[in-house]
């Protein structure tokens, strides 16, 4: 299977894990949160260790060949913080209450109907399909053009970023649950806004194939590398403390960054 392939059937792979959350919401009476903070912390370990050893080197290396060692390094920085500062401008433009980063476990949204009306449960679930959607999109990316540099890092990428989709497929679907009284329905919102991540690879591929040398690859992998710290910041390990203990959380955190960093050395 060449890369493209692969890489498009991983950031697939990706997405659709929001499914995978909505069906544990469904069939789950309650939420295991250490296991759920572990998992998020292995995947926030995981995220942040490949995205400054692997992806911010590699892509370093590439816009050093084009520019020089000063003007490369200068030109990976400025990409790297423009992944940042996208990421950060998306939730931005997102209101706080429809963020579908502001958590709540099974347990929380039970008690809830009978405090909001089933049009504000209805709004709360597709605002967050959509937010999740606008968020995915970057996020397909990420794992798309990581496949096409490095097969075994995309893989990487994609388990993580699947790991992290899990609780977005809660956040659709059991608003959307308790507002129709319909699980299809609840579980087919969360289904779709999964393949913002594939079509996130899909426009990205579309547009940068034409365009792809050393400068391109090496600034887009910069921004990835930023993209994929301001997730692993500003989301899985705040809801990593959130669902269980502070050193569960940390525990999950360095166990990323060790198999993470066991596998390059396997690899290597």
């Amino acid at each position: 299977m060449n890369n493209v392939a692969l890489a498009f059937l991983l950031t697939l792979f990706a997405g659709l894990s929001t499914g995978l959350g909505s069906l544990i919401a469904f069939f789950t009476k309650r939420t295991n949160e250490k296991f759920l903070s572990a998992t998020l912390g292995f995947s926030a370990g995981v995220m942040i260790y490949v995205s400054f050893i692997e992806i911010f080197t590699k892509a370093k290396d590439s816009l050093e060949l084009v520019y020089g060692a000063q003007k490369g390094y200068w030109y990976t920085v400025i990409a790297f913080f423009a992944g940042i500062i996208i990421m950060g401008i998306i939730d931005k433009v997102i209101p706080e209450g429809d963020n579908p980063h502001e958590w709540k476990d099974m347990e929380e949204m039970e008690g809830e109907p009978a405090q909001e009306s089933n049009q504000a449960l209805m709004r709360m679930g597709l605002f967050s399909a959509l937010a999740i959607a606008i968020h995915n999109f970057p996020e397909g990316l990420a794992t798309f053009i990581s496949t096409l540099q490095d097969p075994a890092l995309g893989i990487s990428i994609a388990v993580a970023i699947a790991i992290h989709n899990i609780p977005e497929g809660i956040a659709v679907s059991v608003p959307l649950y308790y507002a129709t009284g319909s699980r299809k329905k609840a579980f087919l919102h969360s289904f779709l806004s999964g393949l913002s991540e594939p079509l996130g690879a899909l426009i990205g591929y579309t547009v940068l194939i034409n365009f792809i040398n050393d400068a391109v690859f090496g600034i887009v992998f910069a921004a990835v590398a930023g993209i994929m710290v301001y997730i692993s910041l500003d989301e899985l390990l705040p809801t990593a403390e959130k669902y269980g203990e502070h050193h569960i959380a940390i525990y999950g955190l360095i166990g990323g960054m060790a198999l993470m960093a066991l596998s390059l050395l396997i690899m290597a």
